[in-house]
């Protein structure tokens, strides 16, 4: 059977299913707009619109060329894949797309990426218990720990030692040569934006069509299974188109309320986010850009001084963080539950 047949094949649900995993998609690309392009609005380098287009493009461009390791860690690696069904998925995707929503609505820059597993642990649990957790999902936890800190440490010393380099230079000069270089750095996070955080709505839609018997019907071996191309091309569409829209609440907090930014910092935080995310993509872990980027921009806020980071506004933040995974596990364990009993 082709492709194209076996998609037709699929049921309503299924095809339903595919459609609200390319709405977290959307939503995803909404929150996470921030990550991408907050530092070059904050510093006045690009206009709000230009910034979005910027980011949009590179998100979508990280389709291609990149190893689908991230996809393959949530589509095969956090919950049993042989307990998937169309039910488990939506209760996954639910809780994903209630607190995502939710954070989005508030300004919050939270992680969807966890909120999406968080959903998925949730109705895996409810589904069949906890032996149903895989390896992965142990990497995921110490990466949501560990992610964060190395943006705030990698954007620390990146930070010294470019202020070092343009010591005896006039601020009008350095802010000149950083506007240019932060067009670069800017676009190195939104691709390495797309090449973690697209991949994981990829990962979930591979989750789900392993347990509807697509890839028995286009002819593929068990073990054998990859990420479709239309699944990657969906993904990334739907996730720049994300990033088109903006979520101009979250833009306003990592832009404005972390720590004031010039442009020599808006480079120094995009590219040590950068770095770390497109590093850990390679590596196939799923991690937070929002946290990546986050603990980037404290970090070289701090190296300017410690006051110049709002410690207030960077709690908030990390209530956000650590609730993430809870409150959509607690979402998609009480949607299985409930649908369950009249299923």
């Amino acid at each position: 059977m082709s492709e194209l047949s076996a998609i037709l094949a699929l049921s309503p649900f299924v095809i339903f299913l595919i459609f609200l995993a390319l709405i977290f998609d959307f939503l995803n690309g909404m929150n996470d707009a921030a990550n991408s392009i907050a530092t070059v609005v904050s510093t006045r380098v690009l206009k709000p619109i230009q910034a979005v287009g910027l980011a949009a493009f590179f998100n979508f461009v990280a389709a291609f060329g990149v190893p689908l390791l991230v996809a393959r860690t949530i589509g095969t690696g956090i919950i049993d894949t042989h307990i998937s069904t169309p039910i488990l998925v939506f209760c996954a995707l639910l809780g994903a797309i209630i607190w995502s929503a939710t954070s989005t609505h508030w300004g919050l820059p939270i992680s969807v990426s966890h909120a999406l597993i968080g959903g998925l642990i949730g109705a895996g649990i409810s589904a069949a218990g906890l032996g149903v957790i895989q390896s992965g999902l142990w990497k995921v936890v110490l990466f949501m720990i560990v992610s964060p800190f190395l943006g705030l440490v990698i954007g620390f010393f990146f930070m010294i030692a470019v202020l070092w380099i343009v010591r005896r230079k006039s601020q009008s000069i350095v802010d000149g040569w950083f506007k240019r270089l932060q067009l670069l750095s800017a676009s190195a996070f939104s691709f390495s934006h797309g090449t973690n955080d697209a991949q994981k709505t990829m990962g979930i839609i591979f989750y789900l069509l392993l347990g509807t018997g697509y890839f028995a019907a286009v002819g593929v071996a068990p073990g054998h299974e990859t990420v479709p191309i239309w699944v990657i091309l969906s993904a990334h569409s739907a996730i720049a188109c994300g990033t088109l829209v903006g979520g101009w609440g979250v833009i306003k907090t990592l832009g404005q309320k972390v720590a004031k930014l010039r442009p020599v910092h808006g480079f120094a935080a995009e590219t040590s986010a950068a770095g770390t995310i497109i590093g850990c993509s390679l590596a196939g872990i799923p991690v937070s850009t929002t946290h990546t980027i986050t603990g980037s921009i404290i970090g070289v806020g701090s190296a300017k001084r410690a006051s110049a980071v709002r410690w207030g506004v960077t709690r908030n933040i990390v209530w956000a963080w650590l609730l993430t995974i809870p409150i959509s596990a607690v979402i998609g364990f009480v949607s299985y539950s409930i649908i369950s009993l009249f299923v």
